[in-house]
């Protein structure tokens, strides 16, 4: 567009730590410089957080704990790629250089990876202090529990579904333009949902009318789910426009998207199947411990329960299924949906032990299949 100014974001290389303070005098002077911003001025404009637009009720009857998830950091940082600064610059290369010189100094905190830890470490947020969103069940556990206790067989099976990296051959871009005649914004975004993009920017990150704001989606260039969501680089374009009084770009390179494309899967699972002496299935339960990242992205909390546990039963005839869900933070990139969102994970655990089960019972696996089909 006309008169565009370039973005680039001075990311944490922690993956846990506090922000002590943010020096930014020798980047502003740099060459070619706008302006720089940091959690304190998105603050200071009382723009909000990212939201999550799915609530999931604990089996104690309490929401969901949802933490703040700030644009910009604010206070702490929380994965390594979290968002600190964003410089605004002439071109791309000066406001690189400039990123360079933001000096950041932080009380670096331990890190929590592994959700069967998660518990025993650091709080990443006041607000879940064992560091637990949830814990969400679906399914008559006493049906199931009946069903076991009348088992010729339980066939056991741990899984792990690997975290993965969304890697579009085109990475996220934005270009955010505040239009101060008519006090309106233009947002031009690779995403796969321009509608909830905008819904979800007015109403709940920067308390705008809708109508105020126009998202234009021209080209994804490859989604997998990764660019439906709404992201912090977009929505402080959008916001920085106005600050600037210029339109404002951002292009990921590879190195950022790997960092901060909302991740996908991150279970740890174990299931147990139990079968008559028929080699009929009577019942399944699964446990799942399920890695949502230091934030909740703009789906992740439907993706591990209602998303995922209503698909156990795969394509088998199995009369009796409960399944427990434990949504965890860790100081990981956000987990959202990806590729079926969900839905893989939960047919390759009950492939994975459909097989074992037939194998254990000496049974052929198509064989056992069928007849439970």
């Amino acid at each position: 567009m006309a008169n565009t100014t370039h973005a680039y974001f001075v990311r944490s290389p922690h993956a846990h730590a506090h922000i002590k303070s943010i020096d930014k005098k020798a980047a502003l002077a740099a060459p070619g410089v706008i302006g720089i911003f940091d959690g304190q001025d998105v603050a200071g404009d009382k723009v909000n957080g990212l939201p999550c637009g799915w609530l999931i009720t604990d089996t104690s009857g309490q929401p969901m704990k949802e933490p703040p998830h700030p644009i910009l950091a604010q206070g702490k940082v929380r994965y390594v790629g979290d968002h600190v600064a964003m410089v605004v610059a002439e071109t791309l290369e000066q406001a690189r250089n400039a990123a360079e010189l933001v000096h950041v100094n932080y009380d670096v905190l331990p890190a929590v990876v592994d959700v069967r830890d998660a518990a025993k470490d650091t709080a990443l947020h006041e607000v879940a202090p064992d560091n637990h969103c949830y814990k969400w069940a679906i399914g008559d556990k006493a049906q199931v529990d009946a069903a076991f206790a009348h088992a010729a067989h339980v066939t056991k099976l741990d899984l792990v579904n690997n975290r993965l990296v969304p890697n579009a051959m085109e990475p996220r871009a934005a270009i955010g333009s505040y239009n101060r005649a008519s006090d309106e914004y233009t947002l031009y975004v690779a995403n796969q949902n321009p509608h909830v993009e905008r819904l979800l920017m007015t109403a709940f990150v920067m308390g705008l009318p809708e109508h105020k704001v126009r998202v234009i989606a021209p080209d994804v260039g490859g989604g997998f789910g990764s660019k439906i969501f709404i992201y912090a680089e977009e929505t402080v374009c959008v916001w920085a426009s106005k600050k600037v009084g210029r339109p404002v770009k951002w292009t990921a390179d590879r190195t950022e998207a790997f960092l901060s494309d909302a991740h996908g899967r991150d279970h740890i699972s174990h299931a147990e199947l139990a079968l008559d002496d028929k080699g009929k299935i009577l019942g399944f339960r699964v446990k799942t411990k399920a890695n949502l990242g230091a934030y909740l992205s703009t789906f992740s909390s439907c993706v591990p329960t209602y998303l995922y546990a209503p698909l156990l039963s795969g394509q088998y005839d199995i009369p009796a299924i409960y399944a427990e869900v434990e949504g965890i933070y860790t100081t990981t990139a956000p987990v959202d949906a990806y590729r079926g969102a969900g839905r893989p994970e939960a047919t390759f655990l009950v492939e994975r032990i459909i097989e074992k089960a037939a194998r254990e019972t000496g049974t052929d696996p198509a064989v056992f299949r069928k007849k439970n089909f």
